[in-house]
């Protein structure tokens, strides 16, 4: 579906909220329970942990530390941690989408990177989905959590894990270089007519010209370039660098002009792909479902269901009838998902 029609405003709006009356160490409590002696209670994590803020789940790992003391390990004596034990306790997809509830979002974003580039092979969607779609803000802490968590930069993790445009295109965003709050008109008509004579109005196409005008165009100055590319080719952009690239090129700039019109609308297609045709990308569903509940998967619900004509909710319990979700890990993930 294309999105070049409009740039739409909207209130960020999360399925999972800080809960009231909050208390951590009662929640620890009850999660000690739930793990402790034969068999787990799967239900009462789901109830606690995808019900919580990510603050909330924070203060309630260090209430779990304070209250259950120590424990051995070899010949030394650490603090009970409260990840470990669910790691310890749970497993498969259950245990993935828990753990990522239990880690700061920054930090769960950068393992994400960290697991795409390590060992041979680069999932570069990955890469695409988390560097291409958000605020330079976003993207500044999953740097910051990168370098703590593996002693290295990830702008020079990516530069060693990717080639040409793409890694361009990637290392541009990591710098921050989207100036999103200067806009020309009079430029972004020059700049329309660049990407047009770079694509469609010649033999072969110039990728680079995509990738340093996309690269630094903030989000109302590229979707002016948008405006303009249109009357003159009358294609939309995507159109356009759809009939001249392939590959992760394309994938990038796509998700960096889909979301500029609207990013609930780019994750509600990338939920739409994990799940779509035999087996379901469940690193994907479990990232972004994860990793959006507390800014706005209640926008991605209503844009998943004006695109695909089903709710979200209807869609990971077909997966489960499917037999590709099922259990605690679905149980899990329509908590977040949310029923309203």
């Amino acid at each position: 579906m294309s999105l070049s029609g409009d740039m739409e405003e909207y209130a960020e709006v999360p399925t999972v909220v800080p809960a009231a009356n909050f208390d951590p160490v009662a929640d620890a409590h009850a999660l000690r329970a739930a793990m402790k002696g034969f068999g787990t209670d799967e239900q009462v994590i789901i109830d606690i942990l995808c019900k919580r803020s990510n603050a909330q789940r924070q203060a309630i790992t260090e209430a779990y530390k304070k209250e259950f003391g120590r424990v051995e390990e070899g010949s030394n004596k650490k603090p009970r941690d409260l990840i470990a034990d669910l790691k310890s306790e749970l497993g498969g997809n259950f245990e993935n989408v828990i753990i990522g509830l239990m880690l700061p979002t920054d930090e769960y974003c950068a393992k994400q990177l960290h697991k795409a580039m390590k060992g041979i092979g680069t999932n570069e969607d990955v890469l695409v989905e988390i560097l291409c779609s958000r605020p330079y803000d976003e993207i500044v802490q999953i740097a910051a959590a990168y370098e703590k968590l593996y002693g290295s930069s990830l702008e020079a993790d990516i530069q060693g894990d990717t080639s040409g445009p793409f890694q361009r295109l990637l290392v541009m965003a990591l710098q921050g270089l989207r100036d999103n709050y200067a806009y020309d008109p009079v430029k972004a008509e020059e700049q329309a007519q660049i990407l047009y004579n770079a694509g469609e109005g010649t033999v072969g196409t110039d990728e680079n010209a995509f990738v340093e005008i996309l690269g630094h165009a903030g989000q109302r100055h590229a979707y002016l370039i948008f405006q303009e590319y249109k009357k003159i080719s009358g294609k939309t952009i995507e159109q356009a660098m759809e009939s001249e690239m392939s590959g992760e090129l394309l994938h990038g700039l796509l998700a960096m002009v889909k979301t500029v019109h609207n990013r609930p609308a780019y994750f509600a297609e990338r939920l739409e792909a994990a799940m779509k045709g035999l087996g379901t990308d469940d690193d994907a569903l479990i990232r972004i479902i994860v990793s959006r509940c507390e800014i706005d998967l209640a926008n991605i619900k209503f844009e998943y269901e004006r695109m695909h004509g089903k709710t979200l909710l209807s869609a990971v319990k077909s997966e489960e009838d499917a037999g590709e979700t099922s259990g605690d890990y679905r149980n899990a993930l329509l908590a977040l998902i949310g029923s309203a």
